[in-house]
């Protein structure tokens, strides 16, 4: 089962992981750049996914983790690690 971005509001940090949805809900209003970092820890710390080579997030399966398209409004939706 893959993970999941989701926007959300009044979060205590910038990104949460819910393991109810099998999500990482993102606040919103913060630097695209911040936001990657945060996901980036849960995914790779927190969950054990593997190290991305080239900057793509994966999810633990080993699948390319997709952002929801208010983080990435040019239609760039495969989150890359700045």
């Amino acid at each position: 089962m893959c993970i999941h971005i989701s926007m959300a509001d009044n979060l205590p940090n910038i990104a949460v992981w819910d393991p109810d949805e099998v999500s990482i809900r993102v606040a919103r209003g913060f630097r695209l750049s911040d936001v990657l970092r945060e996901v980036r820890d849960i995914l790779m710390i927190d969950l054990g996914a593997p190290a991305s080579r080239g900057g793509l997030l994966q999810c633990f399966c080993g699948m390319r983790v997709e952002l929801p398209h208010e983080l990435a409004p040019c239609g760039l939706l495969t989150a890359e690690v700045c």
